[in-house]
């Protein structure tokens, strides 16, 4: 693994930007899956913008479609599918360049799906060859032909690709990429590789850029951040404190953790800080230790309630937000109860719920004791009728409290209404003034919703 400079790609960018010059090209751009494809679509956005294309929301107006994939869910596929069905008649009557990339182009069989059933795309490109894709847009612009750009070995780190932020306050920056846990229902390491880590001073120098630009609150990304590797010993609680100490930034995310690498210097590196926010991510997946170590997830029911009372022992105030996969397979009711038993002593602040997903090439694919569908749907539902109950007990503790909150903008079911997060990212709506966009308040909250909270301006 190397770590390159973005630049040999500019030659093309300024190459398509020729061929639309006074063209007044548009693209439209959809990113499935998770907040690493979301900063994915940043990039791609960043490169497309340069070459001289406007963005728009309607594809069908767009000169150039792009479809930033994700396959850790099977609705991901159909959605894709159904997408490039509606487009095969826009793009015979209109030529347009319709370009797929992302995690599931990592996957030969959905190659093979694409190249049988819809072969009026252009171009398909994968998670390690993004900062080619100018290239690729070149060539199937001016070659009239199809490209195919996929690495099935593990890519290099680019730095210096362009990027389009849409939000002005929030941004996301990825600290590494890849994964080693190989958890058996995951198809994450087959498709983004191994990990492989940015250099501190590249991931220092974007988020210093970031808080001289206005930006306040950053959300450091990787598959698993707390086995973020810097080199000569420099590590994720080292990137923590010292992302910790950059002027302008007021709040500090990351996402995803593994609980069996929650080392106590990451825990002190949160302890300590004033910007770190105290809402931790702790996937948990299954309550059982039977399932989890199906999973191979390394850890027990046992072993993560003492890493949450570590943790909660450590800094008082902090909640936790979890991921929860019903029905992976063998998963038994008693399994299924441990699951619940640990969201009920967890009290979660956030729980994100999946229902188990067959994705082909993992080894859970080929378990035996498959859960049939509609005790998948059972036991999920059950899930969420904890989780909302919890959410709503969990919501009694604000209300009459202060909470700071960075004003994002008009609320987008009222706009007499501004709307912001606490910093346990619970939405605040409450009136306000236009000028308090982009501040930092402090709004007592008088009001609970179950997914939203009322305050006012103190």
């Amino acid at each position: 693994m190397e770590i390159l400079e973005f630049e040999e790609e500019n030659e093309y960018i300024e190459k398509v930007k020729k061929i639309n010059k006074e063209k007044k090209r548009k693209y439209y751009i959809l990113t499935m899956g998770c907040m690493l494809n979301e900063n994915d679509s940043e990039k791609i956005c960043g490169m497309i913008e340069q070459m001289g294309y406007e963005k728009t929301e309607n594809q069908l107006e767009a000169d150039l479609i792009v479809f930033n994939t994700c396959c850790v869910r099977e609705n991901a596929e159909d959605k894709l599918f159904g997408k490039l069905g509606e487009l095969k008649k826009y793009k015979k009557e209109t030529g347009c360049i319709i370009a797929i990339g992302g995690c599931m182009m990592q996957e030969k069989h959905i190659q093979e799906k694409l190249y049988k059933s819809y072969p009026y795309f252009d171009i398909i490109f994968g998670t390690h060859t993004i900062n080619k894709f100018p290239e690729d847009l070149y060539n199937a612009i001016s070659k009239n032909e199809k490209v195919k750009d996929i690495l099935d070995i593990d890519g290099n780190i680019y730095e210096g690709i362009p990027i389009k932020r849409e939000d002005k306050i929030r941004a996301s920056v990825t600290i590494m990429y890849g994964c080693n846990n190989f958890c058996t229902y995951c198809i994450v390491p087959y498709v983004r590789g191994r990990e492989r880590s940015r250099n501190p001073e590249d991931i220092i120098k974007e988020i210093e850029s970031l808080a001289k630009e206005g930006y306040k609150e950053i959300t450091l990304l990787g598959q698993n951040v707390n086995s973020y590797d810097g080199g000569n010993g420099y590590k994720f609680s080292n990137l923590l404190n010292d992302v910790d100490k950059i002027q302008g930034i007021e709040r500090i995310r990351f996402i995803s953790p593994h609980p069996k690498d929650f080392k106590d210097d990451v825990i002190e590196a949160i302890k300590n800080s004033k910007k770190i926010c105290k809402i931790l991510h702790l996937p948990l997946q299954s309550g059982s230790t039977n399932v989890l170590k199906k999973m191979n997830r390394k850890y027990t029911k046992e072993s993560y309630l003492e890493l949450a009372e570590k943790i909660k022992k450590e800094i008082p105030e902090v909640v936790f937000s979890t991921d929860i996969i019903v029905g992976f397979p063998g998963e038994t009711e008693e399994d299924f109860e441990d699951t619940l038993d640990v969201v009920r002593k967890i009290k979660f602040e956030q729980i994100f719920m999946f229902i188990y997903s067959r994705r082909v090439g993992t080894p859970a694919d080929k378990m035996e004791n498959q859960i049939p569908e509609n005790i998948k749907h059972e036991r999920f539902d059950k899930l969420k009728e904890l989780a909302d109950r919890q959410t709503v007990e969990n919501n009694v503790k604000y209300i009459g409290a202060k909470q700071k909150i960075i004003v994002e903008g008009k609320s987008k079911t009222n706009e007499k209404m501004l709307t912001g997060r606490t910093e346990t990212n619970k939405v605040v709506v409450f009136e306000g003034e236009d000028k308090l966009i982009n501040k930092t308040i402090e709004v007592e909250i008088f009001k609970d919703h179950v997914w939203y909270l009322e305050g006012r301006v103190v």
